[in-house]
């Protein structure tokens, strides 16, 4: 619990000492939600009594508009002193953010070397493996010995993201890599080249993000290598970031499942006009393709006259047969965002969904027809509207299964189908999905009563 009203009091009786104390012994995400809660004036003197390098680390958890007026609040020299004690991914992260009066500001209070680094980052497309990277790796030769890696891991290990995996190149070129705790745990005089492993997972620049997040998942790594065409080491990506990716990824699904435009800044900070804009185009879309259903539901309304009670078995075998589809069409996206379905599969995906939706189709129509039956009260041989009750039941229960089958039908294959042209497969996914199952229950509804019931 981060307690805001002690701090709030230190400062108002200007007692400094004790909030330094204080906050430099808090986690860096925890002083980022406190500097949050502040007011401008409080937030830069909090910040100011952090060390370096836990304002440095706390700075990279701060939102964008707490970043901005931090760095308009600060000098140079402080602004120097926290950005050569971040990281390059996380520098890298906030300038991409940042607009191009502040950039050139922090460009200008970093170090030559880092500004190259961070240069060379932001060439690569924003989907890429290269633009997460870090280039703050530990890499040994492979011809030195285990007390000579120990020696330059304590010499370069402060600067550097991660230390448990380090990397054996020659001329830059992967050879294999090593973890920590088999080079504290080998003699001294051993050869790094014969305790490293060699059997190393890489990754280029030019892949798409979302791979090195399924790549570090499969493999359980803590850091991936990310290389150049030729093999040469380039970079690092760290569980961290292919985390930052992921939550990036799901937030992105989720509302283009809910036929959103994704929203990149938080609920409460984005102002109403934007959360308008992201919904409606899409609203619009789904409102006008519906409009198919009224009118196939137009084209029988000789049917609804004859026999009113087939209306209020619409809704049901819409709702129902738009969960179908949606189930398949989450399930599949989830698979192809976790690699583990292509469009390869789509046959044996669709086999697989038939055989489900035979299941789940046979026990909803069994339990739609006792459904029916209960709710009129009336026997098996009564009737309705001059027509069998059983009769009527068969007609809803034998749509609701046809239906049941085409959603998932729909379902499975829309999203391998958006994923093969370049789509993303969660725009296939619920609201496309109900509006085209609706219209399809609604045709096979009517087509099957008219058919039975001779209306």
């Amino acid at each position: 619990m981060i307690n805001i009203e002690k701090v709030l009091d230190l400062l108002e009786k200007n007692n400094y000492y004790a909030v330094k104390l204080f906050v430099n012994e808090m986690y860096p995400a925890d002083i980022a939600l406190l500097i949050d809660e502040l007011d401008t004036k409080n937030s830069v003197v909090v910040f100011r009594l952090l060390q370096k390098d836990l304002a440095a680390d706390a700075f990279a958890y701060f939102d964008n508009d707490k970043q901005i007026a931090l760095i308009e609040a600060i000098n140079d020299s402080e602004l120097y002193d926290v950005f050569s004690h971040m990281f390059l991914d996380d520098t890298v992260d906030i300038i991409e953010e940042m607009p191009a009066s502040v950039v050139r500001r922090i460009l200008n209070n970093t170090s030559p070397d880092k500004r190259k680094k961070i240069n060379e980052i932001l060439r690569y497309p924003e989907s890429s493996v290269g633009s997460i990277m870090t280039v703050e790796y530990v890499s040994f030769k492979k011809d030195i010995t285990v007390a000579e890696a120990i020696a330059k891991l304590r010499k370069e290990g402060t600067s550097k993201e991660t230390l448990y995996t380090c990397y054996v190149t020659e001329n830059r070129k992967l050879l294999g890599y090593i973890d920590v705790n088999v080079l504290l745990t080998s003699a001294d005089d051993t050869k790094i080249e014969d305790i490293m492993e060699t059997n190393v997972v890489s990754i280029p620049t030019t892949e798409d993000k979302e791979e090195a997040t399924r790549q570090i998942n499969k493999y359980d790594l803590i850091a991936l290598p990310v290389v150049d065409h030729e093999d040469r080491l380039v970079g690092i990506v760290t569980v961290d970031d292919a985390i930052d990716v992921l939550q990036s990824e799901v937030t992105e699904d989720i509302s283009r499942m809910a036929a959103m435009e994704p929203i990149e800044d938080s609920y409460f900070k984005t102002p109403v006009f934007v959360h308008a804009k992201k919904r409606i185009l899409w609203l619009i879309f789904l409102m006008f393709s519906a409009t198919v259903t009224g009118v196939i539901l137009q084209h029988f309304e000789d049917a609804i006259s004859v026999l009113p009670v087939l209306v209020g078995s619409i809704p049901m075998l819409m709702g129902t047969g738009g969960n179908s589809g949606s189930q398949s069409a989450t399930i599949i996206t989830r698979g192809i965002a976790l690699g583990e379905v292509s469009f390869k599969d789509i046959f044996k995906v669709i086999f697989k969904e038939f055989r489900v939706s035979i299941i789940v189709s046979f026990a909803l129509s069994l339990i739609n027809i006792i459904r029916i039956l209960a709710m009129y009260k009336i026997g098996i041989l009564g009737d309705i509207g001059g027509h069998s009750v059983f009769i009527i039941a068969a007609v809803i229960s034998l749509a609701l299964l046809l239906v049941i089958i085409i959603a998932k039908f729909i379902g499975c294959t829309l999203p391998l189908l958006a994923d093969k042209v370049g789509l993303d497969p969660a725009l296939m996914a619920s609201p496309i999905i109900s509006t085209i199952v609706d219209a399809c229950a609604v045709v096979i509804y009517f087509n099957i009563a008219t058919a039975w019931l001779g209306i």
